[in-house]
């Protein structure tokens, strides 16, 4: 018999077999209002239907950097030449990866801490995951904040970044500025100041006197004057910006109440988050198809501009690989916390490739809706669209507003947007708070079953206060940091070890007996496939980080801060191990390899 602590190391070091009191399961089903009648684990409860998870875990993995990172990689590398390598590393990495966490978690019908009993001394990859799906939340509901102000401010025409108005300043202009530095005239010891060659004294500015002044577009000042309100740097906090402050509230009531049951409650609200943004990604791909320009913006994305030649460049096939590792989402956590929710005998090799390829072809699509208005937006300026294609917050929040505002009935189109951006962020959040959740609930099963509500309202609550820092006017780099920090390097040493544990210690073809006693035997080819990548996934996911730190500049304290990030997330793996081996009877290789503790 087990007893649980009554501290927060009982969350992180104990792994419950069994409750103490047993009760009848009628009894329970109607205690709990999470789990249902037809439910086949009656502890912890099962998605109502197929099509609730299948809608989760799209909307998990289908999410902003589907939008605004895909199709930025795509033009960069080569465009259309970009898919080759991007399948190869879906079929080889990524649909292998997202295969074996669905069927991590369904088989053992827990969060991603508890499923390391079958290994105890990786347990500590589990806590690694929690911990970095917390910090994750926090700044990626500010991002759902930043959605939320610019379709508020979406409801007015003109759209207020379409012009420099009375926010601006004297740097804001829609067209470029020139200045003639033609000082040969008696009249004139100063740069005089034209607009596309214009006359000077009856003449045109000789071409090589043209000095072009940099000036910043009315979307791009919004964003940093009115939006941001944003300081100096990281050093220079400033005061919360209260229209940011009331958004994050906003989102994170929205989330509090989309979990407040559980997977019962966020089942039925996917039905809209997760297919609304297909929607919207539609319409746009059909308004932006009959632009003038958008030919030159779908070719130079995916077109006749190909170029094959960028196949021989490591870095494109590094890029490929990072987009579908973080595209779907793997190594977070996530995937089997809500796979863990399915019944026991449900094909989890067949919802894992639906997932995967509706997240890649997603990606490629919403590359079409993007590029086309880019397009027509890079026709408008005289641009290429080169000058004009920005990726993350640039695409989303500056080129892409910018673009909406030169179309007819542009408050309707930037609605439509940045409510999609909302929906997307809101699917990803609902599975980063469900890790958090499910992971107190099975650490703390008698505690925490019928106080299913308390814990989602509770976490969106802490989560809040914690992402006030963000919404201040350093706000900017205080999300830029924790994405750099946070969503890279932990995820990376994670999946390394998760890989490593399940084939190296617990032993592949032990965990294919398991996935065939709930989906039915494959047959040979089929493992030689699955098997085949981790062999070498190990070795390119060490390189994979080396195309994810940013250029970013902060102060010395700032990047003290963010390794400390990176830290406190791994430093419960050696602890957890550590602790493990010394609680327990038994030598080291009985410990990691048993599934359980060895009792005398």
């Amino acid at each position: 018999m087990r007893k649980y602590w009554s501290s927060f190391t009982d969350v992180i070091f104990k792994n419950p077999a069994a409750t103490d009191t047993v009760k009848d399961d009628h009894e329970k089903q109607q205690q709990d209002s999470y789990v249902g009648s037809n439910d086949e684990n009656i502890d912890r409860g099962n998605w109502t239907n197929k099509r609730e998870y299948m809608l989760s875990m799209i909307g998990y993995a289908v999410g902003l950097g589907n939008v605004w990172r895909f199709p930025y990689l795509a033009y960069k590398n080569g465009g259309g030449a970009f898919l080759i390598p991007y399948v190869i590393m879906l079929a080889v990495a990524g649909i292998p990866l997202f295969f074996l966490e669905s069927s991590f978690g369904q088989f053992c019908s827990q969060g991603p801490v508890n499923v390391w009993r079958a290994l105890p001394i990786f347990q500590g990859v589990g806590v690694a995951m929690v911990l970095v799906s917390t910090l994750v939340g926090i700044y990626y509901n500010v991002i759902i904040a930043y959605s939320l102000y610019y379709m508020f401010a979406s409801f007015q025409s003109p759209l207020p970044w379409s012009d420099c108005f009375y926010w601006s300043n004297s740097n804001c202009s829609l067209t470029p500025r020139e200045v003639c530095n033609n000082t040969l005239a008696a009249n004139w010891s100063e740069p005089v100041i034209v607009a596309n060659m214009t006359l000077w004294e009856n003449e045109t500015c000789p071409k090589e006197n043209i000095i072009s002044i940099p000036v910043q577009s009315p979307s791009e000042q919004y964003w940093d004057l009115v939006a941001l309100q944003r300081s100096s740097g990281l050093d220079e906090t400033g005061p919360v910006v209260w229209h940011l402050a009331l958004c994050l509230l906003l989102g994170w009531l929205l989330i509090a109440a989309a979990l407040y049951k559980g997977i019962k409650s966020s089942g039925k609200v996917v039905y809209f988050t997760a297919t609304f943004p297909y929607v919207v990604l539609l319409i746009l791909l059909i308004r932006g198809v009959t632009l003038e320009g958008a030919r030159d913006g779908i070719e130079f994305y995916i077109g006749s501009q190909s170029n094959l030649t960028k196949l021989g460049e490591a870095e494109v096939w590094r890029d490929a690989a990072t987009q579908i590792f973080y595209s779907l989402s793997v190594a977070w956590g996530g995937v089997t916390a809500l796979s863990s929710y399915n019944k026991f005998h449900n094909n989890v090799f067949k919802d894992a490739l639906t997932v995967c390829l509706t997240n890649c072809g997603t990606s490629v699509f919403a590359g079409f809706a993007i590029f086309s208005i880019l397009g027509h937006m890079a026709h408008v300026y005289g641009k290429p669209v080169s000058e004009v294609a920005q990726a993350g917050f640039g695409l989303a929040f500056i080129a892409y507003p910018d673009a909406l505002s030169k179309l007819p009935i542009s408050p309707l189109w930037s609605i439509l947007f940045f409510f999609m951006l909302l929906t997307l962020g809101l699917d990803s959040q609902f599975a980063g708070i469900e890790v958090i959740s499910t992971c107190l609930q099975d650490a703390f099963p008698e505690r925490f079953k019928s106080k299913r509500s308390i814990i989602s309202v509770g976490t969106c609550a802490i989560l809040f206060l914690l992402g006030l820092p963000c919404v201040t006017q350093a706000g900017i780099y205080w999300v830029t940091l924790m994405d750099q920090f946070c969503a890279g390097f932990v995820l990376l040493i994670a999946a390394l070890l998760e890989l490593v544990g399940v084939f190296y210690f617990y032993g592949g073809n032990r965990f294919i007996k398991d996935i065939e006693m709930m989906i039915g035997t494959r047959s040979s080819l089929f493992w030689l496939w699955w098997r085949g990548p981790h062999f070498f996934n190990p070795c390119s996911l060490a390189r994979i980080h080396t195309s994810l730190m940013h250029v970013c500049v902060y102060p010395a304290w700032g990047v003290a801060l963010g390794w400390c990030m990176i830290a406190f997330c791994l430093i419960w793996i050696p602890l957890v191990a550590i602790w493990k081996i010394l609680c327990a009877q038994g030598n080291p290789w009985q410990v990691g390899v048993s599934g359980r503790d060895v009792d005398a």
